[in-house]
């Protein structure tokens, strides 16, 4: 069954490369969003190997590549910047495709409107806020009401998929406020920062041991832009959190520096979220990315895990448009989406949060995950196997379509 059209709520990077993939195949997308423009809030910028073949799939990832760089190092670090374990790409082959790329999140956000700008099949429309989402009784498409500019309209398509982040409507509209899962006893601020970690650093990523200051210094674009994640204590006030950040750069980021040795461009606090909807289909509606799950930041399993889930429901979508698969795939990718959350994502990523709280001096020697990292240092063939690590994350829906 030829599809005549998707409605993506949300304009986030999901619902872009999701619709751009659509529209890139011949299905005309609809892409709805509340906000005026891309977001520029400090976000994720990495993309593991399963999101680098999406970018690729989608025809953005040379893009990428030429705005951003191409990941090499990861580290864990004592404070003070001494190394405990670390990973590296450089026994990857060097033909292989589909390394990991950094980009921010709000420049990726960019290049996807600037291709899906080039798509006649494909249209961004900006301050349509969804209000409520359905579909017909007898199956055959859904809907979407929407504010918009020029006042409340009623939107049809063949199928509706929430990619409108952890506050998502369309869950809500779905199942209610609720959100499976906690709100773990933890507040991070993300903050984007020029200071001249390479002097301490080498590593693209490093990640610092200890219970009460851990943080992340991460490069995130070439002119030496890093994201500074660190943590904080709970329950203040955002305008709490932007006062005592001077202070906190200054007790835990090498080189102690005082607020005229640095440029912060944004900061935000965050609450550390692991989550997931209770499906990711009922009927023509269905969710992907942070509206289906959640996850805290450190290993970045949420946003490679978002496209990856971008990657399998466009798989199945075409597979129903090309009449090589019925409308149960949906279903599938619903089943073997939220297992990947609850068997990999939630685990890893609390063990990532876990690693970075333990007695950094023993740290090396007692973390099995670093045993294997100091293993891999004379061990190529395990390090590439732990650099592909995240291909867990990726399901080829294709397999489930018919010969």
């Amino acid at each position: 069954m030829a599809l005549s059209k998707v409605i993506i709520v949300g304009a986030g990077p999901s619902g872009l490369l999701l619709g751009l993939l659509l529209s890139n195949a011949g299905i005309a997308v609809d892409l709805l969003d509340a906000e005026s423009t891309v977001s520029d809030q400090p976000r994720a910028a990495h993309y593991a190997s399963p999101a680098a073949y999406e970018l690729d799939r989608a025809g953005v990832l040379d893009d990428v590549k030429a705005r951003g760089f191409t990941f090499k190092t990861m580290a864990w670090r004592k404070p003070g910047t001494s190394f405990v374990a670390g990973t590296t790409t450089e026994h990857l082959p060097d033909d292989y495709p589909h390394k990991m790329v950094v980009l921010p999140l709000d420049q990726l956000g960019g290049l996807l409107v600037e291709h899906i700008g080039r798509q006649e099949m494909a249209s961004v429309k900006w301050n349509h806020r969804v209000v409520k989402v359905g579909q017909e009784q007898e199956g055959d498409c859904a809907w979407v009401d929407v504010e918009t500019p020029d006042g409340m309209k009623r939107l049809t398509a063949d199928y509706v998929v929430g990619c409108d982040g952890a506050s998502s409507t369309v869950r809500r509209e779905l199942f209610g406020p609720e959100y499976p899962g906690e709100t773990l006893n933890a507040q991070i601020i993300a903050t984007n920062v020029y200071y001249p970690f390479s002097k301490y650093y080498p590593s693209d990523s490093n990640f610092i041991i200890h219970p009460d200051n851990l943080y992340m210094a991460a490069k995130i674009t070439n002119d030496g832009l890093y994201r500074v994640t660190y943590k904080e204590v709970p329950n203040l006030t955002r305008e709490q959190y932007i006062a005592r950040q001077p202070k906190r750069y200054e007790e835990i980021l090498p080189g102690n520096p005082k607020p005229d040795q640095y440029t912060i461009t944004n900061i935000s606090p965050y609450k550390l979220q692991q989550r997931c909807a209770q499906s990711f289909r009922v009927g023509r509606i269905l969710l992907a990315a942070d509206a289906a799950h959640l996850c805290n930041p450190f290993g970045g399993l949420g946003l490679t895990g978002g496209i990856a889930d971008v990657g399998s429901l466009y798989d199945s979508l075409l597979g129903i448009h090309l009449s090589k698969a019925s409308d149960t795939i949906l279903t599938k990718y619903a089943e073997i989406r939220r297992q990947i959350w609850t068997d990999i994502i939630d685990p890893m990523s609390r063990e990532n949060f876990a690693r970075l709280h333990q007695d950094a001096e023993t740290a090396r020697e007692k973390d099995p995950f670093f045993r294997l990292c100091v293993q891999a240092e004379s061990d190529p063939e395990l390090s590439r196997e732990i650099a592909l690590g995240y291909e867990r994350l990726r399901v080829d829906m294709r397999q489930y379509w018919s010969s």
